[in-house]
């Protein structure tokens, strides 16, 4: 059985109710880091979560992987008994798991749900179809608001308090300390070090990722002195004019081990818009031509319209 968008369960109350918002389901075949062979399991990503349950019936699941230690996602293109099948493997920070979908389409379709979910984005890598990326963007929209709802207090990461000096480097981002680890660990080949709020606001801090059989992780936090400029709090203080001389002091005592983060985000190459079908209803993605619409060419005047010539 292919997996299926969700859909309304009715009946009496049961665990599965309690359980967050499900936004797609079907079959897959699962095999975790510490498991030797792998289970066909009706699996259900509900909020930020997969639960996974012996068959589609089923009121209790019998695993849960939270997917809030998500890596990344690629394709695994070794050969299964089933030609159709497609695999996957989903990295996590403390392991991967082997997902095998019933087709090619499946997987797409699972691998952008996950995205959507992990990152609160629509992914723009996939090939998916304008309903497909329209449903994608209601979940993210959706999960956006599950995470409002049950933080509806929480503030933006660690906001700064103070004003910073100077030029702000590159590889600054507003993310928390988990935040930091996951996106070094997600994408290794754009440095192993960046610039972050430190946990009380007044302060910054840099996260380094280096591998030592395993991603090891370190925060050294950075404060900004009264006199001017900013020093590097370790067991020698290092004082630095400017955030640009802070991350260039790390670069330097570590012959070049330690990078700056440098992600290139990407932007979308064609402007779409949603419109709706005034058949029926249905709600379209539409991508705008890239060249200009031609104007209407101009009409001819009307005979004996315009002033006659003197001769």
């Amino acid at each position: 059985m292919a997996a299926v968008p969700v859909r309304q369960r009715c009946g009496s109350v049961s665990p599965r109710t309690q359980l967050p918002p499900c936004y797609y389901e079907g079959y897959l075949e699962k095999r975790g880091p510490k498991e030797k062979a792998s289970r066909r399991l009706w699996t259900c990503l509900c909020g930020n979560s997969l639960y996974f349950f012996n068959n589609a019936k089923d009121i209790h699941y019998v695993e849960k992987l939270d997917l809030g230690g998500f890596v990344s996602l690629k394709d695994d293109s070794s050969r299964d008994k089933n030609l159709e099948a497609a695999r996957l493997i989903l990295r996590m920070k403390d392991g991967e798991t082997k997902l095998t979908a019933p087709n090619l389409e499946s997987r797409e379709l699972w691998k952008g749900f996950l995205y959507s979910v992990t990152d609160l984005n629509v992914p723009s890598c996939l090939t998916l179809l304008p309903g497909q990326l329209q449903m994608l963007k209601e979940v993210v929209d959706k999960e956006r608001s599950r995470r409002r709802s049950r933080n509806p207090g929480r503030a933006p990461p660690s906001p700064l308090s103070v004003p910073l000096v100077g030029e702000i480097p590159p590889c600054f981002r507003p993310v928390s300390r988990t935040e930091a680890e996951v996106l070094l660990e997600r994408h290794p080949d754009c440095g192993n070090m960046l610039l972050r709020p430190g946990r009380d606001g007044c302060s910054l801090a840099v996260t380094t990722r280096q591998d030592l059989n395993g991603s090891v992780f370190r925060h050294y936090r950075v404060t900004q002195r009264d006199q001017g400029g900013y020093v590097i709090d370790v067991e020698n203080p290092i004082p630095c004019a400017t955030l640009h001389e802070v991350i260039d002091a790390l670069v330097e005592r570590t012959a070049g081990t330690l990078q700056p983060f440098l992600l290139e985000e990407p932007y979308e190459e064609n402007i779409t818009y949603v419109s709706a079908n005034d058949e029926n209803g249905e709600r379209i993605l539409h991508t705008a031509p890239t060249s200009p619409l031609p104007k209407a060419p101009a009409l001819p005047p009307k005979q004996g319209s315009s002033p006659s010539l003197v001769q």
